[in-house]
């Protein structure tokens, strides 16, 4: 499962919107062994293209050395889809070279409806060319992500 601030949900979706028609793409780091997305980090599609997203490789080169002096890993590498729906492409699996990584994936293809302000994001899991489909739970905070009614304690009636 993926676990989400919606602030970081938010920066996705405009960069998409704001790429449009073009795909949008980018990294939210995290640091080493967390699982925890924290740093928002918008690329520049190379490609410059309404269908395929590319990194530019003197970009890239330059973001893994400043997240590896961050301690950092990439946990989401996201991009969009501006004609079609948030699922990984034959293209989009073959390009995934991050086993623990979330690959997240939004759909701008409704942009066109005036007023329309909903969006599709759905994350996968891309490991040797096998994609599964992740749960996303978006948070306010990471401070109680994970816990719910049935995680507090019993008040004692006596105090």
């Amino acid at each position: 499962m993926l676990v989400i601030r919606a602030d970081l949900v938010a920066e996705i979706v405009a960069h998409a919107r704001r790429d449009h028609p073009d795909e949008a793409c980018g990294v939210i780091a995290g640091p080493e062994g967390s699982d925890r997305p924290e740093r928002f980090i918008p690329m520049l599609n190379a490609a410059r293209s309404p269908t395929f997203y590319e990194f530019d490789s003197g970009d890239l080169l330059r973001l893994y050395r400043d997240m590896d002096a961050r301690d950092e890993v990439p946990v989401v590498i996201y991009h969009s889809h501006t004609a079609t729906e948030a699922h990984p492409s034959r293209t989009d699996i073959s390009l995934a070279s991050e086993p623990d990584a979330h690959y997240v994936l939004v759909s701008t293809r409704e942009q066109a409806e005036p007023n329309h302000t909903g969006h599709e994001l759905r994350s996968f899991r891309i490991v040797d060319g096998v994609v599964n489909e992740e749960q996303v739970e978006v948070v306010e905070s990471y401070m109680f992500a994970h816990t719910g009614a049935d995680d507090v304690p019993d008040r004692d009636a006596s105090v």
